[in-house]
C-alpha cells in the first residue's frame, strides 16, 4: 500500500499496524525537527513517541492530503507548545507577552490589575479587525496552536500568524496610550 492508502486504510479501520507503517519512516525526521526545538535527545525522543500517540486520535479526524509535510508542521508545533508550556511554568519573560503590564506582575512591585485594566483590554480588543480579534482570544484566551486556528477559521497558516502578531502589536500601542491618557 502506498502513503494515501495507508491513511485512508487506517482512518476507515483505526488498524495501528497501518499507522505504524505511515509513520515509523519519518521517525528519525521527527527526531531532528524535536531535537532542533527542544535541544534535548530525551525529550525529543518522548516527543516522538507522544506524537504518534495523538496521531492516533487526531489523524481519524482530520483530512491529509501531504503526510510528510503535514506531519512535519504538526511536530513542530507540537514542540513549540511543549516550549511555551515550560516558559509558562518556570515564570520567565514570555515573548508572547500581550502587553508589558503582564510584565509587571512578575516584578517585586507587583501591581494587580483591576477592573479597569481588564475593561481597557476588552475596549482595545475591540480596536483590532476581526480576523486579529479572533486569532488573538483563540491564541492567547484559549491557547490553541496556529494550525488548530487555521482549522478553526479557515485562514491560512501565515495569516493567523501574522494576524496574532499584528494583533498583539495593535493591543500594546493601545494599552499604552490608555494608560497615557490619550
Amino acid at each position: 500500500m502506498n502513503e494515501k492508502e495507508l491513511l485512508q486504510h487506517y482512518k476507515m479501520t483505526g488498524d495501528l499496524a497501518a499507522l505504524g507503517k505511515l509513520y515509523s519512516p519519518y521517525m528519525s525526521l521527527l527526531y531532528g525537527v524535536c531535537f532542533k526545538y527542544l535541544q534535548d535527545p530525551d525529550r525529543s525522543q518522548d516527543a516522538v513517541m507522544q506524537i504518534f500517540e495523538e496521531l492516533i486520535e487526531k489523524l481519524r479526524h482530520y483530512q491529509v492530503d501531504n503526510f510528510k509535510s503535514w506531519l512535519h508542521v504538526y511536530s513542530k508545533n507540537y514542540c513549540l507548545m511543549q516550549l511555551r508550556k515550560d516558559k509558562r511554568t518556570t515564570h520567565v519573560d514570555i515573548e508572547d507577552n500581550l502587553y508589558e503590564s503582564e510584565q509587571k506582575l512578575h516584578h517585586a512591585d507587583e501591581r494587580k490589575w483591576e477592573e479597569r485594566d481588564f475593561e481597557k483590554l476588552e475596549g482595545c480588543m475591540q480596536t483590532l479587525n476581526y480576523e486579529q480579534q479572533a486569532c488573538v482570544r483563540l491564541f492567547y484566551l484559549e491557547q490553541k496552536c496556529y494550525k488548530d486556528i487555521s482549522d478553526l477559521t479557515g485562514y491560512e497558516l501565515n495569516k493567523v500568524k501574522s494576524a496574532i502578531q499584528n494583533g498583539k502589536r495593535n493591543l500594546k500601542i493601545c494599552m499604552e496610550r490608555k494608560e497615557n491618557g490619550k
